[in-house]
């Protein structure tokens, strides 16, 4: 059985369970149509090409992709998944009380400092050292590497990376609607394509 399945976040909620408030996040999973599949003979490896949801129009390259194998309608999404398929039932999936990981791109925060992005302490307070306050302070050794080595951390870029919230737990599937409802937050901003993999 196919174990992944791609959905759209859409917002947080909350319900209640035994007197116990649990965060519940909403997404919408559209229809998943098999399109094309990969074979070993042709492409090297076995896989099976997912079109997730449709939309009016479709662009150059994607129209071209469309025609090349043979599909009538564009999907929203086209993914690969690593099972080898023919039909996605996804009632059979996403079945309440089944624990998920979830993967997703999270949010962008530009650029940050050492602190917020690392959880630097930063420099004292105190002491003149009036413009060492959310300074990172020492890089590198001396002689010895004499350089700063690969991966250490220091202000740049923050977020937009993909990120794997793992254990989490299907509340409820409307599988009419497409609603689906997972305890706890997960990755990404509103409408962020997100990745469930059924453990």
């Amino acid at each position: 059985m196919n174990k992944q399945v791609y959905a759209t976040k859409q917002s947080m909620t909350q319900t209640f369970v035994e007197g116990k408030r649990i965060p519940l996040t909403v997404l919408t999973v559209d229809p998943h149509v098999v399109i094309s599949s990969k074979t070993i003979e042709k492409d090297g490896y076995e896989a099976t090409v997912l079109g997730i949801g449709n939309k009016k129009k479709a662009n150059k390259p994607m129209s071209g992709f469309l025609k090349k194998i043979g599909v009538g309608v564009t999907p929203k999404i086209i993914r690969e998944i690593d099972e080898v398929t023919t039909e996605i039932n996804l009632a059979e999936i996403l079945v309440p009380g089944a624990i998920v990981n979830v993967t997703a791109l999270s949010k962008g925060k530009g650029t940050a400092g050492v602190m917020k992005r690392w959880g630097f302490a930063g420099g004292p307070r105190t002491h003149g050292q009036s413009d060492r306050g959310r300074a990172p302070g020492s890089i590198a050794r001396g002689t010895t590497p004499g350089r700063v080595v690969k991966g250490k951390h220091m202000a740049g870029h923050m977020g937009d990376v993909n990120v794997t919230v793992e254990n989490l737990k299907i509340h409820s599937f409307d599988a009419e609607k497409g609603i689906l409802q997972i305890t706890g937050a997960i990755p990404g901003a509103r409408g962020a394509v997100t990745k469930i993999t059924i453990k």
